[in-house]
């Protein structure tokens, strides 16, 4: 079941607010807030798909609001509908200047604002359909490198303020060239899709993440897990893929297909860099290959 999209309507006239709650609740996920900084305070925490927002309130009228919303890194891209008595054409340039999507003028009629809504709800959709295709990988459907670039960064951030551990580790199939020589590019798009799957079910608490770096390469980020944690989690894989008893007759390593893993740990401090993490990774992925491959070698 799709989950309902959000929207969060804003004004200080309780009237509006429950007219336009019960215009649209049984569609949609409705979130109300009665001033700008209340909106701001409940957008900025769990950020609504649109935002329905008056313009004549106390304090922070909408204007301000909306010049906030967009000043904000996480709620810039929210789209917002101005709500307002005020009519002229003035208002609504100053508006739609100021990034507001659509501007409906007060006295509103039920299925305007309903067609509105539905319209730019449907591009958020799209946009955001448009997005997650941009970070995914075409073959497994797991993320792909540039979306591992972006969460890297992300964890690298989080785990450098908490001072809590973060793990890196990068896997690589054993021989693939000689298994895509030996059965074809075909089996070997399946194996790829195979050790994606079993990444992910591997990868099983909520920030762990797994990526396909590229061509036979994956990445994994395990936040908030000690080297000896991360450690067993990668031997988990090792064994979990060699226990599918894929064949691979041109491996040196097992007679089925299996990987390797390089991985390492540490809490970030400013004077290191994702990079050197991603170094120190390779460098063990190395080690696991030149001990024999079919193996998880860590950095502890």
């Amino acid at each position: 079941m799709t989950e309902k999209q959000r929207i969060l309507v804003v004004d200080d006239e309780r009237f509006n607010l429950n007219v336009l709650a019960d215009l649209l609740k049984t569609d949609y996920t409705v979130i109300l807030a009665k001033n700008g900084e209340q909106a701001l305070e409940r957008a900025g925490k769990q950020p609504p798909d649109l935002i329905l927002l008056d313009i004549m309130m106390p304090g922070m009228d909408g204007y301000q609001t909306l010049k906030a919303l967009k000043e904000n890194q996480t709620t810039r891209e929210i789209p917002v509908i101005f709500i307002t008595a005020l009519g002229g054409g003035e208002e609504e340039e100053k508006g739609l200047l100021l990034g507001a999507v659509d501007y409906i003028v007060k006295p509103f009629q039920p299925a305007i604002v309903m067609a509105r809504v539905k319209i730019h709800l449907k591009i958020v959709r799209q946009r955001k359909l448009l997005e997650n295709i941009a970070l995914l990988d075409g073959l497994t459907e797991i993320p792909n490198h540039r979306s591992f670039t972006e969460r890297f960064a992300q964890e690298w951030q989080r785990a450098m303020r908490s001072r809590a551990p973060l793990s890196l580790g990068i896997l690589d199939v054993d021989h693939f060239k000689q298994y895509n020589d030996t059965y074809g590019h075909g089996q070997g798009d399946e194996v790829l899709k195979t050790v994606a799957t079993v990444l992910t079910q591997e990868l099983k608490r909520t920030p762990d993440f797994a990526a396909r770096y590229g061509g036979e390469e994956f990445a994994m980020l395990l936040p908030e897990t000690d080297a000896r944690g991360a450690a067993k989690v990668a031997q988990k894989i090792c064994k979990a893929i060699e226990d599918l008893g894929i064949e691979h007759a041109g491996s040196s390593a097992s007679r089925w297909l299996t990987v390797s893993i390089g991985g390492t740990t540490l809490v970030p401090t400013m004077e290191q860099t994702e990079g050197q993490l991603f170094e120190t990774a390779d460098k063990m992925l190395y080690e696991a290959k030149k001990k024999g491959r079919n193996q998880a070698t860590w950095q502890h």
